[in-house]
């Protein structure tokens, strides 16, 4: 107990000096060992701190970079992260690492389907816990929802979680034990690594190319050492936007079924893609676990996560789900079936398609087509975009700028599978805030790409 008060004591003192700006965005805190020498502590607490501080989102580390101050603690409203330095004009105090999209009208829309689910005795009813399997008219709504690319499932297979996280977690968990390997895409979903970590699962970085995972690169880790499974975005890959072709998905099925392993297909963003080809799930349904949520198309915290489980794989899902106590609500339940029946998940999904063309047209005009420099990875339907930075910007020293602007941005490392080099990429949601206010985030940001690190005053450079 004497060690862990240790640890939290020295990390509340470096925050104190972040704050006060002792210690400034970008600086780069010395090598835990030399940390563990200038504060006389042990090392095994220095690595405790600096984990802490990674933790309370205070400094971000990459292999073989070293850890760098991120940016002073978080506005409680989510959006300014540090003060605007003297003598520069007030920036749009915005969150692009939250991804969020909400369209006008969308709240008075959903409250409407829910009134009949506010009578007393309606209300008892759908309070009650649920099954993993739902209701029958669940598992119909869900097919209904779920469909794409001429792929309807079987209402029988479907399962439910409280959302995405919680199905992949089961997912996941059924795949392999603590100690087990999980093939993923190199660059991939940050909440996947979280997930990974809880269970006890290492995740073995999957080369990408610009159509996803490469079914031969995925062949190759899996001789290396067997893979437990494989978690898979083909659709909109989040963060970097890529949608796998007709033959990419064949060649990829194909793979999965030579190694003899079951795959998560992550769906969650592909209702932004209605013309996307066939998924996994489709091609492979006895290997595939097929996993999708409500959230982004009507709210996070009143969502359902889906799952359309393999036959054979559906009781061990099933038990996965209660026994993390993963299973959905009865409430959100009732309220997903009356939403999907009255029609409001499709208006509110073609409302997100639309928005999503016109936050595009923004990054087109503020970065893409205004000549910023780097690499930009973006599709006219996604809600995010991956920008592969100019020399000699570094990720973690470009968030910091952007953060002393009132920007908040992901750095690549926060996408990066266990053992892979972090790239000097940020990923910009472009969800959240207002279009306006988007415009003048991404000009600011476009600006700062254009400046380069000698023009940001406390920043270091990759060379530095």
């Amino acid at each position: 107990m004497a060690q862990r008060d240790d640890y939290r004591r020295v990390a509340d003192d470096v925050a104190r000096e972040i704050e006060a700006g002792a210690l400034r965005a970008g600086e780069q805190l010395p090598p835990q060992r030399a940390f563990a020498r200038r504060r006389r502590i042990a090392n095994s607490t220095a690595i405790r701190v600096y984990g802490e501080l990674a933790r309370r989102g205070l400094v971000v580390g990459e292999v073989g970079r070293g850890t760098f101050v991120r940016a002073a603690a978080p506005h409680p409203g989510g959006a300014a992260l540090t003060e605007v330095p003297p003598g520069r004009p007030a920036p749009p105090a915005v969150n692009l690492e939250l991804n969020y999209p909400v369209t006008e009208g969308q709240s008075e829309l959903m409250s409407r389907s829910l009134t009949p689910l506010l009578r007393p005795d309606v209300l008892l009813e759908s309070t009650r816990t649920a099954a993993p399997d739902g209701t029958p008219q669940a598992r119909e709504a869900a097919a209904s929802v779920l469909a794409r690319g001429g792929w309807r499932p079987e209402p029988e297979r479907v399962l439910f979680a409280g959302n995405s996280r919680q199905a992949i977690a089961a997912a996941l968990s059924s795949m392999a034990r603590p100690g087990g390997r999980i093939g993923v895409e190199e660059v991939t979903y940050p909440l996947v690594k979280a997930i990974a970590g809880q269970l006890g699962v290492r995740l073995v970085p999957v080369a990408v190319d610009d159509q996803g995972m490469v079914p031969g690169a995925l062949a190759d880790a899996h001789r290396k050492a067997p893979l437990g499974g494989v978690y898979v975005q083909p659709t909109l890959h989040n963060p970097l936007s890529v949608t796998a072709g007709e033959e990419r998905r064949r060649q990829l099925a194909d793979t999965i079924e030579e190694l003899d392993v079951l795959a998560v297909e992550d769906g969650t963003w592909g209702f932004l893609a209605p013309d996307a080809p066939t998924p996994l799930a489709a091609l492979l349904p006895g290997r595939v676990v097929f996993v999708d949520s409500l959230s982004k198309r009507l709210a996070p915290g009143l969502t359902v996560g889906m799952l359309v489980t393999p036959p054979a794989h559906a009781d061990a899902l099933a038990r996965g789900l209660r026994s993390g106590a993963w299973t959905a609500g009865a409430f959100n339940l009732a309220a997903a079936v009356r939403w999907v029946a009255d029609g409001t998940v499709e208006t509110l999904t073609a409302a997100k398609r639309a928005d999503a063309a016109v936050r595009h047209r923004i990054v087109r005009e503020r970065l893409i087509d205004a000549g910023v420099k780097g690499r930009f990875r973006t599709d006219p339907r996604a809600y995010y975009c991956w920008w592969e930075l100019p020399a000699p910007w570094r990720a973690e020293t470009f968030v910091a700028a952007a953060a002393d602007r009132g920007i908040a941005v992901t750095p690549g490392s926060a996408f990066v599978a266990d053992g892979h080099s972090a790239p000097d990429a940020v990923r910009i949601g472009l969800a959240s805030p207002p279009p306006e206010v988007l415009a003048q985030a991404l000009g600011v940001l476009g600006e700062l790409g254009m400046s380069g690190v000698s023009g940001v005053p406390g920043v270091a450079s990759r060379t530095s």
